[in-house]
């Protein structure tokens, strides 16, 4: 299978290439994806156009200083009644974010693409929508207790691989694509590009 570099510090996305036979090089992107989300919303981009706009741009910019590697990027957002959910930036806000969810159910969207000599040549959107249990202020804050802030700040306010899925009544979608990377299309795409 074909070695890649991946645009991003997920250690959760490096373990699946890993888990599926594709080695990789490590080169995050640093993409300013705030900066990016606001200036997208402010043109009415829907979040799978967000998504998909910050997996290509990762990708190309790795992809403009090794140009002849296939380049894999990634992004995953939440839609929660059409409002994009973002990482949190202190447990406050995760709190906040969970209690938005509460009882609620939300989509969701991981995006990935690859890029080759400074351009998108494959992408990819799928979508997992996750219902969740309705929790007491209380129950909130003790499952956030459980959660590193290494955790909380690089996965969102759930992993779904640990804790989190205990958070959720159901789960319709591929639990790669709620990890945040969509696996079986990409082996599909790399096992017809040798």
């Amino acid at each position: 299978m074909n070695k890649i570099i991946l645009a991003s510090k997920s250690e959760v996305r490096k373990k699946i290439l890993i888990e599926n036979g594709i080695s990789c090089d490590v080169e995050p992107s640093k993409v300013d994806e705030n900066v990016i989300k606001e200036s997208l919303l402010k043109e009415g981009a829907t979040p799978e156009i967000i998504s998909k706009s910050l997996a290509e741009l990762k990708a190309n910019k790795i992809s403009n200083k090794n140009p002849a590697e296939l380049v894999l990027g990634a992004d995953s957002v939440i839609d929660l009644d059409g409002e994009i959910i973002s990482k949190p930036k202190s447990r406050e806000e995760a709190f906040n974010i969970l209690k938005k969810m509460n009882g609620k159910s939300h989509f969701l969207i991981s995006s990935v693409c690859i890029s080759q000599n400074g351009n998108m040549i494959w992408n990819y959107t799928d979508q997992a929508e996750l219902v969740m249990k309705e929790f007491s202020d209380k129950e909130l804050g003790d499952y956030l207790a459980k959660i590193s802030d290494q955790n909380l700040y690089a996965y969102n306010v759930y992993q779904i691989e640990g804790e989190g899925k205990k958070l959720f009544s159901k789960i319709k979608g591929d639990k790669n694509t709620i990890m945040g990377l969509p696996i079986t299309k990409i082996k599909t795409y790399l096992q017809e590009h040798k």
